[in-house]
């Protein structure tokens, strides 16, 4: 059916998330790092998310589009992934009385792909740039690794994009204090540090780097 729908500029869009924030319907989400419509159906097209775009990435148009199948006058968002939505978080002090240990992730989101390269949480922060299988090998990962720092977590091999240029923009843009690689030691994991190395480098900043491999079995090597 022709109907109005909202449509976002990539080129604009700055990453900022505020308009999956204001879409009540849910149809927005953060793909990397990038705003995007993921459902047409649940747009209702009135539109709450452009008054909050401070790029004016969001505008509205007529076009053919699936009828709207969300009810906008709901309290909770129909679609929503809530690993996409930026926000800071504490990390907690006290142990978990179910896990008997405390979380150490201080926001979301964590997975690369999705953050915003100009979020909030990334300002004068330590990086761990960390292994999707990482945290699953290593039994004190929180712990060892996570505590204290902002953690954002890929695959090379899954995710199938290049992660240096938007390292390097968040190095560059945010005055980044060290970064810490937590990798396995099979091969393709060393897409990882070698991205952070090329974002380093492009960055033109002089970041300490540690780059830490562990085993299947979970022991550091290195």
């Amino acid at each position: 059916m022709l109907r109005q729908i909202i449509t976002i500029d990539s080129e604009q869009c700055i990453g900022c998330g505020l308009c999956v924030s204001a879409c009540q319907e849910g149809a927005i989400s953060m793909v990397n790092g990038k705003a995007v419509l993921l459902r047409e159906d649940y747009c209702d097209g009135l539109g709450n998310c452009l008054p909050v775009c401070p790029s004016g990435a969001i505008t509205f148009e007529m076009r053919q589009a699936p009828a709207f199948t969300g009810d906008s006058k709901g309290a909770e968002p129909l679609f929503s992934c809530p690993g996409t939505q930026i926000k800071s978080r504490d990390a907690k002090k006290d142990e978990s009385p179910v896990s008997g240990q405390a979380s150490q992730l201080h926001q979301w989101p964590v997975q690369l792909k999705l953050v915003a390269p100009n979020a909030s949480f990334l300002q004068h922060c330590d990086l761990l740039i960390a292994a999707d299988c990482a945290a699953f090998a290593h039994g004190s990962f929180h712990q060892t690794f996570m505590k204290d720092r902002v953690t954002l977590i890929g695959c090379p091999k899954l995710d199938n994009v290049d992660y240096s240029e938007k390292l390097a923009r968040i190095i560059a843009d945010h005055s980044v204090g060290s970064i810490t690689v937590a990798r396995m030691e099979v091969p393709c994991c060393g897409g990882l540090d070698h991205a952070v190395r090329r974002a380093i480098e492009a960055s033109g900043t002089n970041v300490p780097l540690a780059v830490v491999t562990l085993t299947t079995d979970g022991d550091i090597i290195s």
